[in-house]
């Protein structure tokens, strides 16, 4: 019998070389979906065949009618092939797109993916299950926004509500605005331009963690935590370097609550903030593949494998396993290295709430300790991890001048 076919995608997604070569390892043969010109460090791997689409910030419709006709013209590969967003975007379409007879969603669905999408949701989900969360409301105009700011002490964080905003017939990108006063809340009303909702909630500083695990019919299994060591923008953004950790009991039982409540099936994670008094908030919800996905599988947690398998038998629970350690650090090269630009630059907004040593930073980024491990490194496909750290830097310092 031919391996099954898992189609992935978007080919871009930060997590597509370890979610890929997860599927591999498990005997899958795997096909990207890529954005038509795009380039991406998945698109130097010998272990995946990419398929272009229309990207969905270009064309939606077209995105979905193009999608469908890739789903159609590789289902007969084998006996039942496996879908599976690794991002965002990819998660939007899977759950929009009919799928022909002979293919299954390794992802959320209807409820689950409205879930995984709309971040007020995830809030009020997370509140019920017992998490703490930042005071937020929903705002789809400006004086929704100045009435919070009225009633709530700067600072503030803006955020799309939605995690694809869609207008005219295309994918929008969300902004993400901290606010110290109100100058620089007038500032980010005028580039928000009232386009879409967003969810505006009280800053909090601290440093960003990661509960991770994957849900069956009998609970969730192979539970795993991360820390971030460092991001790659200070002020906020994804990191660039983490280490794992050990799952705390009565952070587990809001976890639990929240994806058995759902029911959910698959991998997940919750993104969490400590702060400075040593208090845990909610973020957000991840549903598909998250970037760090790398130190999970350096623990030997295969998480998108084991989704691709639940999703051809979904009847069975899989025998997972736990992490083999704590500890342990994984390092995003590119990102490190843009990391080290950010702070050069110095922050952007008045809360001075992030503003790390110069020196010390530089020091910390080139120092390498005896047991790190690298994102998107791999013996037999070292060109990914070159084009990986090739495409951060220079897609970050382009997007950063313009």
């Amino acid at each position: 019998m031919p391996p099954t076919t898992v189609l992935v995608g978007f080919a871009e997604a930060l997590a597509g070389p370890e979610a890929v070569w997860s599927l591999v390892d498990a005997g899958f043969r795997v096909i990207a979906f890529a954005r038509k010109g795009r380039a991406s460090a998945l698109r130097h791997s010998h272990h995946v065949e990419i398929k272009e689409i229309t990207a969905p910030e270009i064309d939606l419709s077209a995105c979905l009618i193009e999608l469908c006709g890739l789903l159609n013209s590789i289902r007969d590969v084998s006996a039942c092939c496996v879908i599976m967003p690794l991002d965002d975007k990819a998660l939007y379409l899977c759950d929009k797109v009919e799928l022909p007879p002979g293919w299954v969603l390794a992802g959320p669905k209807g409820a689950n993916a409205e879930l995984a999408l709309d971040k007020f949701t995830q809030v009020q989900a997370a509140q019920k299950a017992g998490f703490n969360v930042p005071k937020t409301a929903l705002a789809c105009t400006a004086d929704d926004i100045s009435r919070f700011a009225k009633t709530n002490s700067f600072p503030i964080i803006l955020k799309a509500a939605q995690c694809v905003p869609i207008d005219s017939g295309r994918v929008r990108s969300g902004g993400n605005w901290i606010c110290a006063n109100q100058a620089e809340l007038d500032r980010a009303l005028g580039q928000w331009s009232e386009k879409f909702p967003l969810l505006v909630q009280s800053f909090i500083a601290g440093v960003g963690e990661g509960i991770f695990g994957f849900a069956q019919s009998k609970g969730v299994k192979s539970w795993s935590a991360h820390r971030r060591i460092r991001m790659m923008n200070p002020e906020g953004s994804g990191s660039s370097a983490c280490i794992s950790q050990t799952v705390q009991a009565e952070v587990k039982t809001s976890a639990e609550a929240m994806i058995c409540a759902s029911g959910w099936r698959g991998l997940f994670m919750i993104e969490l903030l400590r702060d400075l008094e040593g208090k845990l908030w909610f973020v957000e919800l991840n549903g598909r593949a998250w970037g760090s996905l790398a130190l999970s599988r350096r623990q030997g947690l295969e998480y998108p494998a084991w989704t691709a398998m639940q999703a051809l038998h979904p009847e069975n629970d899989l025998e997972t396993i736990e992490p083999r350690s704590s500890g342990l650090v994984c390092r995003n090269v590119g990102r490190e290295l843009v990391h080290i630009v950010f702070v050069l630059r110095g922050t952007k907004s008045s809360t001075k709430l992030a503003n790390p040593s110069r020196i010390k930073t530089i020091w910390e980024v080139l120092r390498i300790h005896k047991g790190d491990t690298f994102y998107n490194w791999r013996g037999d496909d070292r060109k990914v991890f070159f084009a990986d750290s090739y495409y951060t830097i220079r897609d970050t310092v382009f997007k950063t001048r313009h």
